[in-house]
């Protein structure tokens, strides 16, 4: 019979739907000998099965969850809720038969909606299931319903232009392969030569198609199309595992996605023993023995640090008194934040502060776009060139538009630094992309 424990099982020897009390064999099975009380008394056998075997009285008249209720009326519940469905209570008490509408209701209710056993269960299950799970590696999943944006945005340039009602991108890797095999066409009069080239291009097309489908089985497999879910995803790690993340990248496509995600996270679980081993070391070099000690150390060096810090605050405050007007001004700003008035005179920065370095811009993404000189530029204003590139874009169209282009429409135009702004304009000028209005 079927593994539904509402499925009646059928007598051994009659094939009839058996009814409580049936007798099932202790001595035979699996599957179980069941049969039924005609049957049994009768004696009967079959195969292995003889009528002085030892056997079992299978009933269900017995309570289970409440004294006035039997385990077969129980059952009979379950299977009339399941039929007549949820709330449909004197539907399932005319199926029942024994019990009224409102018994149905409120035993129902109370032993199997809001039985705080059960609640218990199913939290403990929650529990023990979250628990295997951060146990294990968490493989990132494939991007099932990337974002539509509009086209041209900001987000469809992060997604390579890709399409998702498509399911294809707007420019395909090797774009313009097909250009080759334009002029192409298969005539009877062609040499043995011509014909054996014409087929070489169609072949080194075919390699160029199964290139495109290879890296955009590797974008679909390894969830790449959103790329900025992608990158929160990548935020989660530590540091440390980030840069081997990076690093490991070009590696991604020998593994595969499963493979590539459990290698990275079971870096990120050496790292954090390794951390844990590392705070382990230092409690025993401290003499510590047990983990009360230890949140006693923690916090002590905690206060240490807070009183280094202090301690540096002091010694930058400190250098102003080298010069006497310097610091003359500071304590004249300090009174005026002590009488709870806004500072009106500035903090000297003839003090020897250092400029910001210049930008690296090794291995950002549109350095390579990017001259000599605009690198250079992006790297003394420390600007980004993806960032630029779209600043200049904006400029060089509004100035075809306006045939022309002043200071403050370029500041309109581009919300950033308006120091910066002047710069990028100066050098867009000085280099002939705009022209002033």
């Amino acid at each position: 019979f079927a593994d539904d424990p509402f499925d009646k099982p059928p007598c051994r020897g009659c094939s009839s739907y058996l009814t409580e009390p049936y007798v099932k064999c202790a001595e035979c099975g699996p599957p179980p000998f069941l049969l039924c009380l005609q049957c049994f008394t009768r004696g009967f056998e079959y195969k292995k099965h003889q009528s002085d075997h030892t056997y079992e009285i299978m009933t269900s008249d017995f309570p289970v969850l409440d004294p006035n209720w039997t385990a077969q009326e129980e059952m009979a519940l379950l299977e009339a809720v399941m039929d007549c469905g949820f709330g449909n209570w004197q539907d399932v008490a005319n199926q029942m038969c024994t019990k009224s509408k409102e018994e149905c209701e409120k035993h129902y209710m109370k032993h199997f909606i809001n039985n705080p056993l059960f609640a218990s269960t199913l939290l403990n299950l929650k529990q023990a299931e979250e628990a295997q799970h951060n146990e294990t590696a968490i493989p990132f999943q494939p991007a099932d319903d990337p974002p539509r944006p509009t086209f041209d945005s900001l987000l469809s340039r992060d997604m390579a232009g890709y399409m998702p009602a498509r399911a294809d991108f707007v420019e395909e890797f090797d774009n313009y392969a097909e250009w080759d095999l334009r002029d192409i066409d298969f005539v009877e009069d062609d040499s043995d030569i011509l014909h054996a080239l014409k087929i070489a291009v169609v072949d080194i097309y075919h390699s160029r198609l199964k290139e495109r489908q290879r890296r955009k089985k590797i974008i679909r497999d390894h969830g790449l199309i959103n790329l900025r879910k992608f990158q929160v995803l990548e935020r989660r790690y530590p540091k440390e595992v980030q840069d081997l993340y990076e690093t490991m990248r070009r590696f991604a496509r020998i593994l595969g996605p499963v493979e590539h995600d459990k290698f990275i996270e079971s870096h990120a679980l050496e790292f954090e023993l390794r951390r844990e081993i590392k705070r382990l070391q230092e409690y025993r070099a401290a003499g510590i023995t047990n983990f009360c000690s230890a949140r006693t150390y923690d916090h002590l060096k905690k206060t240490r640090e807070e009183e280094r810090l202090k301690r540096t605050m002091l010694s930058e405050v400190l250098q102003y008194i080298q010069d006497s007007s310097a610091c003359q001004q500071w304590l004249s700003r300090q009174a005026d934040i002590d009488s709870g008035l806004s500072p009106t005179v500035p903090v000297p920065s003839n003090s020897g502060r250092r400029s910001a370095p210049p930008l690296n811009l090794t291995g950002l993404p549109g350095t390579e776009k990017l001259n000599e000189k605009e690198k250079e530029l992006c790297q003394m204003v420390r600007l980004v060139p993806g960032a630029y590139l779209e600043y200049k874009a904006a400029l060089v169209n509004e100035c075809n538009k306006q045939r022309g282009l002043r200071l403050a429409q370029a500041r309109a135009l581009i919300k950033i630094d308006v120091n910066k702004t002047r710069k990028i304009y100066d050098f867009l000028i000085r280099e002939g992309y705009i022209t002033k209005a």
